[in-house]
């Protein structure tokens, strides 16, 4: 099995900055894109950045600029740093890797909240 584990949430006031990790271990062959993906009350799950393993990035049209995505392939970790945080970027944060193990399957983290106060 794999286990995807998610830190860094918080509150946070707006302008202001939160840095999420998130970890795979497990049984796996390899990692290849990880992602967060975002849902706020009553709105749908959202992609919000995602990385491959040769390290392409793309972010949601409404983070760009204001945050990073990266990974670190030796510890199976991605971070989002997310700076000038604005309320409407307040949500539960979810991680969502893509492993090799017989084939390519999703894992999902438990979720982390972020909260931005205006």
């Amino acid at each position: 099995q794999v286990q995807v584990v998610e830190s860094g949430g918080g509150l946070v006031q707006a302008g202001g900055s939160l840095r999420l990790s998130c970890t795979a271990s497990g049984s796996f062959f390899g990692i290849n894109a990880m992602a967060w993906y975002r849902q706020a009350p009553g709105k749908l799950r959202e992609l919000v950045a995602a990385i491959t393993g040769s390290g392409n990035t793309n972010y949601a049209d409404s983070v760009k600029v204001r945050f990073t995505i990266s990974r670190d392939n030796a510890k199976n970790t991605v971070h989002l740093q997310m700076n000038s945080l604005k309320p409407e970027d307040t949500a539960v944060y979810y991680c969502n890797v893509n492993v090799r193990q017989f084939g390519n399957r999703n894992y999902w983290g438990q979720g982390t909240q972020v909260t931005v106060s205006s």
